[in-house]
């Protein structure tokens, strides 16, 4: 994108900065047309709880993901209405689309179900394909179109007004025809890629499960009749008793079973004030958000700023070392834990997180401890002591986590484990590289053919 040249403007003409200011600086081969010319916006709603019994697949937008696949909930736990999506459909958060908080439905999630708060609209196929449309919604010059025109604005929403004065390049059908190929083409090589990084990963956790001699997690049975001993059943329920004829058998393992209780001295959790809704600065104190170590790795920018009026508990300071255990959110990420490496000070722990207080001389390495409760039959122990009727909330006791079961190889064993594990990360990151700076190349390579400063013809 070419910079237009300086140029003045008074300040009494200005009620804010507008985009018809920046419009300018797009150097394109191609005319501007106007978002309010193919936007269509969609506010039709359900109300899920009229359908008591029936399972609603919710979705959510963020900056990393785009759409994904939140929870599943019944209709008579959703509160509110919500938005039906279909395939080929947008959705963004208005309050947060100026970080990218915005998505595409895939054809896996038509027919889902999102939160009124998101904005959700298609575009008219006739003049802007959807491919493209999320190419030019992704790209530099529409982000910095974007932020022109709602410098000043609380929302940057693009269903008000601006939907008029918002105008971007749109190359006739037949490019952008050609354009998608192009991005298709090109990034083959990368789905591969993608795809083998993905099946490393997901197979990490069973590797694990391989090497301490556990065998894979099967599904419960169908059979009519089955035995169970008493003292595994807690409660009367048939849903119980399918799930206590799948409990993963630890004792096949050839090294002792321990529970978390038998290695660590304690878990400690934090504090949760009413915090600031931005992060803290470097010099501030910070409270983490359970989202910190939601994904298996410490993210220290998941945090919120402590109120100045409000004193830091420093007895929650994270440090380096620190083993840090989700014990509240959606099912999926109960449990979840990372071992920080390194961390800014003045960052505290809330209370849906706990910290492991390690025995001065564990028989388990940290990073086995990290790495063991990812694993499938770790994982069913977790799910099955959820409480909390909410799907968006689970928790799970102390007491729960304590009594935790797994193998414990020696030492050297578990160092051996770690590394193997360790050079199948590094294998993944190596492919998650390479895809990224392939992506960067064609995705910088089709905006300049949306601009028309780059030949999509003898591709």
């Amino acid at each position: 994108m070419r910079m237009a040249s300086p140029r003045t403007v008074n300040f009494s003409e200005l009620e804010r900065w507008d985009v018809k200011y920046f419009i300018a600086n797009i150097e394109s081969k191609y005319s501007l047309i106007s978002l309010a010319d193919f936007v269509i916006e969609h506010n039709e709603k359900i109300r899920p709880y009229d359908f008591p019994e029936e399972t609603f697949k919710i979705l959510g937008v963020n900056n990393t993901d785009g759409i994904f696949h939140a929870y599943n909930a019944l209709g008579k736990d959703i509160k509110q209405p919500y938005k039906k999506v279909s395939a080929g459909d947008f959705a963004y958060n208005p309050y947060r689309i100026n970080v990218g908080s915005i998505g595409w439905v895939p054809p896996e999630h038509d027919g889902a179900y999102i939160s009124p708060a998101y904005i959700v609209f298609s575009v008219d196929k006739t003049i802007v394909l959807p491919e493209v449309f999320w190419f030019i919604l992704k790209s530099a010059f529409f982000n910095q179109t974007l932020r022109a025109a709602t410098a000043g604005s609380v929302r940057m929403n693009l269903t008000y007004p601006l939907l008029k004065t918002l105008k971007i390049p749109i190359p006739p059908l037949p490019v952008q025809q050609k354009i998608v190929v192009y991005w298709e083409t090109a990034n083959e090589k990368s789905r591969d890629d993608i795809a083998a990084a993905q099946r490393i990963s997901e197979g990490i956790p069973t590797f694990l499960a391989a090497q301490i001699g556990l065998p894979r997690m099967g599904s419960a049975h169908s059979k009519r009749a089955f035995v169970s001993t008493w003292k595994n059943i807690d409660r009367w329920g048939v849903m119980l008793s399918r799930e206590v004829s799948c409990r993963p058998d630890l004792n096949i393992s050839p090294f002792p079973v321990v529970s978390l209780s038998d290695v660590i001295v304690d878990l400690q959790n934090g504090w949760s004030p009413k915090c600031l809704s931005r992060p803290a600065e470097i010099e501030e104190w910070g409270v983490l958000k359970v989202g910190a170590v939601s994904f298996g790795w410490f993210d220290k920018n998941q945090n919120k700023a402590l109120p100045t009026t409000l004193k830091p508990r420093e007895q929650y300071e994270v440090k380096a070392g620190d083993l840090i255990i989700s014990r509240a959110n959606i099912t999926q990420y109960v449990g979840a834990c990372a071992l920080v490496k390194e961390v800014r000070p003045k960052l505290m722990l809330c209370d849906k997180l706990f910290r492991v207080i390690w025995k001065r001389d564990s028989s388990v390495l940290p990073k086995y401890l990290d790495e063991i409760f990812k694993i499938p039959h770790l994982r069913w122990q977790i799910e099955n002591n959820l409480t909390g009727a909410s799907p968006t909330m689970k928790n799970i006791t102390k007491p729960a986590l304590m009594a935790l079961q797994f193998p414990l190889p020696t030492l050297d064993a578990q160092e051996k484990i770690v590394t193997e594990l360790r050079a199948k990360r590094m294998e993944v990151d190596y492919l998650q590289e390479e895809v990224r700076e392939r992506l960067k190349i064609t995705t910088k390579g089709v905006e300049q053919m949306i601009l028309g400063i780059r030949p999509v013809e003898g591709l």
